[in-house]
């Protein structure tokens, strides 16, 4: 991995869903939280969420899971990205 480019530290606690970090699913949602600064890492799982399905783990795991998150270290606060499938680009917009 190369040069840590988040304010974040490394071992800042993120949620993410289970399913894009064990489930074989892979990360097409980020959000990053306005109220508290806090991350949040999607998968591309449309179906119905339940609690159970979240897990807190590092950012830098979610950094080692897929490395093309590196390209939202600068996604301001209030503001969620996504993608249409694991190799499209990254898309921002601010949450409404």
């Amino acid at each position: 991995m190369a040069q840590w480019r988040f304010k974040d530290l490394p071992n800042t606690a993120v949620i993410a869903n289970r399913k894009a970090v064990t489930g074989g699913g892979w990360i097409a949602q980020v959000f990053h939280d306005l109220e508290d600064g806090g991350w949040q890492f999607h998968s591309n799982d449309t179906g119905e969420l339940a609690e159970s399905d979240a897990m807190v783990i590092s950012l830098r795991n979610i950094v080692e899971l897929d490395e093309s998150v590196v390209e939202l270290a600068d996604l301001p606060l209030g503001w969620h990205a996504w993608r249409d499938s694991r190799s499209s680009p990254w898309q921002r917009a601010k949450l409404k």
